[in-house]
């Protein structure tokens, strides 16, 4: 059974200031939801594996702004049937708070884009210095490790979501901050920066990565040595930032191929000829035959004419919408010797597993839950509770003294969240968390 994903970018919450724009493209964003439901529900697995939102999903990089962006993919997730934790997201440029770019975040980024990676490289090996250059995504970084999406904030990329497509053959995603160095008042294409840190992709037998960039390669200045990496070890690179969608595929020599997608803009900030809401469905899938990646693109575009989505039939330009890749690191792998699918009844569409990390490994150790569960607690504990919310629920279960004056950061209460699930406390916990929420919407009158 294939993975399916909704591609999203650029949703922009935030962007709209004026309200007629506010309810049109709120409107826009409803008639997606109906109609990622419709096409997944037309596929074999009739439900999403997750949803990957390649950048922008604010508009100025503000608090608020993700508050809006986690309700809305909440209804997403749902109406595809997916778990709203199962969500990828990556920053882009509008991720960015450019309020932030004062002082000394704006000199070293000033730095940076004069002397290049070397000056990148100096500023990454110090502590208060990635301190400042990472305080721009200040609204951004909470909303990203809720997900279980954290920026690496010493510079490296992310590679711990990884789908089995059958035993053996696996699909793993890589996620990139192309984002590292935006500012403000300079001309960015093809100047940005991702730096070495980031450009080294780790291979394994029997898997094909699958990485997601916000900027195509024609806005960064590294591009030639990401180029290198990307057509010797990836098998799928997913954009966005150019709201404009497009799909191309490349033999980077004999049994070796590389698809670039890019999704068009979710919420553009021009409707024209040119320009209009789009986004993709996508399928992978292992091709028994060919022992290769299989990538079916369902390309989504916005009829003006019909205020409807629509397929995109032009933007395959007469292609099939299968791509059989050359896959080497699949061939690489053992053999398999029965597809994931077989081993489920009925079929369902294959799981996305997160790579714990050994200390996660070690605190979930005799941990008798179901983790799918947990991780959907762990989003709307960190995603929806405000801070007070949170010291006040691990206070009352015990995992910190009352009174205790101190400031946890998010691994800190990750750990504390798992301690109280270790503890045999998780109906508790689920309890709590439920009950917190219910306070929410008490106050606000809406939904949390």
């Amino acid at each position: 059974m294939p993975a399916v994903f909704v591609h999203l970018s650029d949703i922009h919450f935030g962007q709209e200031k004026k309200g007629g724009a506010r309810a049109a493209n709120d409107d826009a964003r409803r008639k997606l939801v109906g109609d990622a439901a419709s096409v997944v529900a037309g596929l074999p697995s009739r439900k999403a594996t997750g949803i990957i939102v390649t950048g922008d999903i604010a508009y100025a990089g503000k608090a608020h702004e993700y508050d809006e962006a986690g309700k809305w993919l909440d209804q997403l997730a749902e109406s595809v049937g997916c778990e709203p934790s199962t969500v990828q997201v990556i920053p882009g440029n509008h991720d960015v708070d450019r309020d932030k770019i004062t002082g000394a975040a704006e000199w070293m980024l000033n730095t940076i884009h004069d002397e290049g990676e070397e000056k990148l490289e100096t500023f990454l090996g110090n502590k208060m210095d990635r301190n400042v250059l990472y305080s721009r995504f200040e609204g951004y970084l909470p909303f990203a490790k809720a997900y279980r999406c954290p920026l690496d904030c010493e510079g490296h990329n992310s590679a711990d979501r990884r789908v089995e497509l059958a035993e053996g053959r696996a699909i793993r995603f890589v996620r990139l901050n192309s984002a590292l160095i935006c500012t403000k008042g300079r001309d960015e294409q093809g100047r940005l920066l991702l730096g070495q840190r980031q450009r080294i992709l780790e291979e394994s037998p029997g898997e094909e990565l699958i990485v997601l960039v916000h900027h195509p390669l024609n806005w960064i200045s590294d591009s030639d040595d990401m180029r290198k990496f990307l057509h010797g070890r990836a098998r799928v690179c997913m954009s966005g930032h150019e709201h404009l969608a497009a799909v191309d595929v490349k033999e980077v020599e004999p049994g070796c191929d590389i698809l670039m997608v890019a999704s068009g803009a979710t919420t553009p900030d021009i409707i024209d000829d040119v320009y209009t809401y789009a986004y993709n469905i996508i399928e992978f899938d292992w091709d028994e035959r060919t022992d290769s990646l299989a990538v079916t693109i369902h390309p989504r575009r916005w009829n003006d004419g019909m205020k409807r989505f629509e397929a995109d039939e032009g933007r395959l330009a007469g292609r099939d919408a299968r791509f059989v890749l050359g896959s080497p690191y699949f061939r690489q792998g053992e053999t398999p010797e029965k597809r994931a699918d077989t081993l489920h009844s009925p079929p369902q569409s294959p799981e996305v597993e997160i790579i714990a990390s050994q200390e996660e490994v070690v605190l979930a150790a005799d941990i008798k839950i179901d983790e799918g569960e947990y991780q959907n607690l762990y989003l709307r504990f960190f995603r929806d509770l405000a801070e007070g919310d949170r010291l006040r629920i691990l206070v009352d279960l015990g995992a910190i003294p009352a009174g205790l004056n101190a400031n946890f950061n998010h691994e800190t209460e990750s750990r504390l969240l798992r301690n109280i699930v270790k503890s045999g406390r998780f109906d508790d916990l689920k309890f709590t968390v439920n009950d917190a929420l219910r306070g929410q919407m008490g106050t606000t009158g809406k939904k949390p």
